[in-house]
């Protein structure tokens, strides 16, 4: 006869000692736990597999009960000590169906040891009764474990029980679902792609050993201190600790995994509970009350992102002229200083023009970063996801997809790292795919310059929030596409944590909008200034001595300034056409001819596939060249001027769509799992940027013309 020794563990009024007396010709053994005068109750039973013709000796030990697996209390070492010490086969978690959120927390622990574990959904009789509904199939796909509901009063689940424990003895090890905060995820993730780059042999699974690092688990830290590994693992261990501790604004790593247990047990249950007779609400479920209604939850989240919208563009546009102004006058002054000749151009029009065109929209990026910085930091944004879940299924996107778009709106790259938090392949992939569609904050500058071209500042954010809202409802038509035709198979259940409403913390979003424009400012003075460079350079060569001549000679000739300004102007445009620049517009016009763009919307869009801000700067190398009269007011100018209405639409609409730039395009390559994903990506945006600008190009051709 085979024994299975079994750990039934559970908080305090579970109804436990009920669950071993419902359990029929149960032996019960009572004695003390050693050295402590804790009782320690045993029960005995035998069972027969009929299915196998095996018979088992079950033997249930009773734990004392513990709200949690530390050492406040002498119970909760007791248990504590057991759970990690001791041999035996797998945990019983008796939960109290009537307080499922507060029990959940326990089970978090209890999953984090990486036992085979059964659920025991007790009270269920009297969780009827106050008009508790508790989804049990949907709990156990939530959290990776059978979870049978029983009622020891009225011996009913004892079988069920009783079944579901030698099916889980005799299963294989399999590995829990607790759900961390993206942050954790993130962290833990870092150090088991570390272990599987040393090829470092886990002796459990890695993933547990990461989060015990991140635990500071002593234990574990002195097992690996004898490790080689250990000088390299050290330093990656210290940096991820230090992330944590900035997002949260605390260095007490018991105190942040609590939190994260609190608010996966919070999400869990809201996910899998509906409550018919509701109890007296606290401060939070008011809140959520009004935040997350089925008919105003949405339109208050529109609402919100709409103001936001507002404020990029209206307190933004505030500095914009001042820096606009100072770049013009550092371009003057690099003129006079280095001259009119190869120097100067390409310090003033190359290196100032380029970098100049994408700062000055620095205010807009650091008002969008700030407004999703406080939308996530109070605990909004989760709440969102669990709204939007049954909204997000309706085109075959998980609930959990919301926060992987929404930080798409701030950077491509943290968006795509953030999705690793959905375990199913195919959500994740699925929202991979669309995460490119919710515009960036490196694309911000391009819709501001173009809605400030064409619209009155009045309008101006409305149509900003337009451009916004629509990729987005863009995305979610083709995550829908995607989901029929290509990424096909059974949705995972939703469940996110749900933190307590709280003020945002002055410290995280000053280092989130620090980090992030910082990121900005760096790009703008490395990649995009020798991106602008060699824009500048390829727009400039090779020179044509005999044109330059025939025109200046034609220009000597003439009296009449105006006159005289519209030669040299001709002259630069005939240069820039012969420019390699200018071929290479001229090679890929055939393309995008039929959206309505010349050759230098086509090279401006080919050069932001290696960053969006490069199409801003790559536009100001453009259309400065034979602008220099005083009374010029920049680049939009020239974009009112030179671009008519429905090609700016077109050229939005693309910009809206198409391939994100060269690290987010590797990012996502090693997200997805290969180079070939990339190629589908780059086929999928481009043809869907290439058939909406068409569509978009001719209908406001209609409209607007």
């Amino acid at each position: 006869m085979e024994k299975i020794t079994v750990a039934l563990v559970g908080q305090p009024n579970v109804g436990k000692s009920s669950l071993i007396n419902a359990i029929s010709d149960a032996k019960l053994k009572v004695g003390n736990f050693s050295g402590v005068t804790v009782d320690k109750t045993e029960v005995v039973f035998n069972y027969c597999d009929e299915v196998q013709c095996r018979d088992y000796e079950i033997h249930i030990i009773d734990l004392p009960g513990a709200y949690s697996l530390n050492d406040y209390t002498l119970e909760e070492r007791v248990t504590k000590n057991f759970i990690t010490k001791k041999k035996y086969d797998l945990i019983v978690n008796v939960i109290d169906a009537t307080n499922l959120e507060r029990n959940l927390i326990l089970t978090s622990e209890l999953l984090e040891t990486g036992k085979k574990m059964v659920i025991a959904l007790n009270m269920m009789d009297e969780a009827e009764k106050e008009g508790i509904k508790i989804d049990a199939k949907q709990l156990s796909e939530i959290l990776g474990v059978p979870v049978i509901k029983t009622s020891a009063a009225q011996h009913s689940g004892i079988k069920e029980l009783q079944e579901a424990i030698i099916s889980v003895y005799k299963k294989p090890q399999t590995e829990s679902k607790i759900v961390y905060s993206d942050v954790i995820e993130e962290e833990k993730l870092r150090i088991v792609n570390f272990f599987r780059e040393k090829r470092y042999t886990c002796k459990v699974p890695c993933e547990k050993i990461a989060i015990k690092l991140l635990q500071e688990d002593k234990e574990t830290y002195r097992y690996l201190h004898d490790e080689p590994i250990w000088l390299e693992l050290q330093p990656i261990v210290r940096e991820a600790l230090s992330h944590i501790y900035i997002h949260y604004g605390t260095k007490d790593i018991e105190e942040i995994f609590e939190d994260e247990r609190i608010a996966f047990a919070r999400g869990a249950a809201r996910e899998v509970m509906r409550v018919e007779k509701r109890k007296e609400k606290n401060l939070t479920d008011r809140i959520d009350d009004i935040l997350i209604d089925k008919y105003f939850g949405i339109p208050i989240f529109l609402f919100l992102m709409w103001g936001l919208f507002q404020l990029t563009f209206t307190f933004g546009a505030i500095p914009m002229d001042y820096i606009d102004q100072f770049f013009t006058a550092l371009a003057e002054s690099a003129k006079d200083i280095f001259g009119d000749g190869e120097l100067g151009s390409v310090v003033a029009d190359g290196m100032i023009s380029g970098v100049g065109a994408v700062v000055m929209f620095l205010p807009n990026i650091i008002i969008l970063f700030l407004g999703i910085a406080l939308l996530e930091t109070t605990g909004y944004m989760s709440r969102v996801s669990f709204l939007l879940d049954g909204f997000f299924h309706k085109f075959g996107l998980h609930g959990k997809s919301f926060i992987p778009l929404v930080t798409g709106f701030g950077c491509s790259v943290p968006a795509y790292m953030a999705a690793r938090t959905l375990k199913n392949e195919k959500d994740r992939l699925l929202t991979l795919f669309i995460i490119g569609f919710m515009s960036c904050g490196a694309r911000l500058p391009i819709y501001v310059l173009f809605t400030a071209a064409f619209f009155a500042e009045d309008v101006a954010g409305n149509i900003l929030f337009l451009i916004y809202i629509t990729g987005a409802i863009i995305g979610l038509f083709a995550a829908k596409l995607l989901n029929i035709l290509v990424f096909k198979g059974e949705d995972e259940p939703f469940v996110m944590e749900m933190p307590k409403y709280r003020w945002p913390s002055l410290r995280l979003l000053w280092h989130t909008v620090y980090s992030q424009s910082l990121m900005y400012l760096k790009k703008a003075g490395t990649f995009i200034l020798a991106a602008s460079v060699l824009v500048w350079f390829a727009s400039n060569y090779p020179k044509d001595p005999e044109l330059t001549a025939a025109y200046q000679k034609q220009i000597e000739n003439v009296q009449d300034a105006a006159q005289k300004q519209r030669l040299e102007n001709e002259l630069q445009a005939k240069l820039l056409e012969e420019s390699y620049l200018g071929r290479i517009g001229k090679a890929t016009e055939p393309f995008f001819a039929p959206l309505g763009m010349d050759w230098k919307l086509s090279v401006a869009l080919e050069a932001g596939l290696a960053a969006k801000e490069v199409v801003v700067s790559t536009l100001g190398v453009l259309y400065s060249l034979g602008e220099t009269d005083e009374t010029s007011e920049g680049l939009k100018e020239q974009i009112r001027k030179n671009i008519p209405l429905p090609v700016a639409v077109s050229f939005i609409v693309f910009v809206m769509i198409y391939l994100p730039c060269f690290a987010a395009s590797a990012v996502f390559t090693k997200e997805a799992g290969g180079v070939k994903y990339l190629v589908y990506l780059f086929l999928f945006t481009t043809t869907t940027a290439w058939l909406l600008s068409f569509i978009a190009y001719k209908t406001a051709g209609v409209f607007l013309s």
